[in-house]
């Protein structure tokens, strides 16, 4: 167990666009993933849809029909971290979770097919819904995905004291909680016009905006700010050979799996070794 500083570091974009159908939920991701920069792809489950904004830029596509697998999502994101792109644009999330095929369609099937009932079908689709939370957590692109929304209502208690529905906004069609996986969730109205429900980042706060790519080039200079993962190592490694060649060990076990470790060790590990060693005399000369 370590205590660290606590540093930001640079970072890919998870954002979700919440909207009702109309609201310009794929439009406003184009935008974004323009200003972002890069080469873009889209994962279009919207029966072509993507195609439509051909004008806007350049991107490409890859279409998913029915059914909506996680598997089929999960495949198309790999296509194109594959081939290199740098925004991968979602169109829509929730056709993996409502749609024919998808998981509350899986769940609903499993339950009825005697396989279990509509709690122990969770059991198989909780971790095809992690695992695609995960694939869009750990890609080395941008990722922005749409969600349709549905208007949410709180039962209350009337002045007569009978129950009655009060509207308390949209909730995307997606399962409770997935808003938290996002580093930004934006709601977009009928006007177009966007406000965050959810926003790490500090730069929408209270603000009503449309979507254009200054917005995403907004977002890309936060991103860009944090510190350099690189480096980061670099001075973790670092510090580990002040102590010595044991604790250079310890570093190099807990860094090894981060992006970037490898490139810093080859070019500096030898280097990093021979400090630690330096260090391991005093304490034998102590001993």
């Amino acid at each position: 167990m370590e205590i660290r500083k606590a540093v930001r570091k640079k970072a890919k974009l998870r954002l979700g666009l919440v909207a009702a159908s109309g609201a310009g939920k794929t439009y406003s991701a184009l935008q974004l993933a323009f200003g972002l920069g890069g080469k873009v792809g889209m994962v279009d489950t919207e029966h072509g849809s993507g195609d439509l904004y051909a004008h806007l830029g350049d991107y490409d596509i890859i279409n998913i029909e029915a059914p909506y697998t996680v598997q089929k999502y999960r495949e198309a994101m790999a296509a194109f971290e594959s081939a290199g792109y740098s925004v991968i644009v979602i169109d829509s999330l929730s056709h993996a979770w409502a749609g024919d095929g998808g998981l509350l369609d899986k769940q609903g099937k499993i339950a009825d097919s005697g396989r279990g009932n509509s709690y122990t079908a969770w059991r198989s689709i909780t971790p095809e819904h992690n695992g695609l939370i995960d694939a869009m957590l750990q890609s080395p692109c941008h990722v922005i995905a749409t969600m349709r929304a549905k208007v949410e209502y709180v039962i209350e208690k009337n002045d007569k004291g009978k129950d009655t529905p009060r509207k308390v906004g949209m909730a995307p069609v997606q399962r409770e909680g997935m808003d938290y996986e996002f580093t930004v969730v934006l709601d977009i109205d009928a006007q177009h016009i966007a406000s965050a429900s959810k926003d790490r980042t500090g730069l929408f706060d209270g603000q009503y905006f449309k979507i254009t790519q200054a917005t995403g080039k907004t977002l890309t200079d936060w991103l860009e700010s944090g510190a350099d993962g690189a480096t980061l190592i670099l001075q973790e490694l670092t510090a580990a050979t002040e102590v010595g060649t044991d604790a250079l060990i310890a570093a190099y076990g807990r860094l090894k799996t981060q992006p970037g470790f490898k490139a810093v060790w080859a070019s500096e590990g030898d280097a990093l070794k021979a400090a630690a060693a330096l260090n391991d005399e005093p304490q034998k000369e102590a001993a």
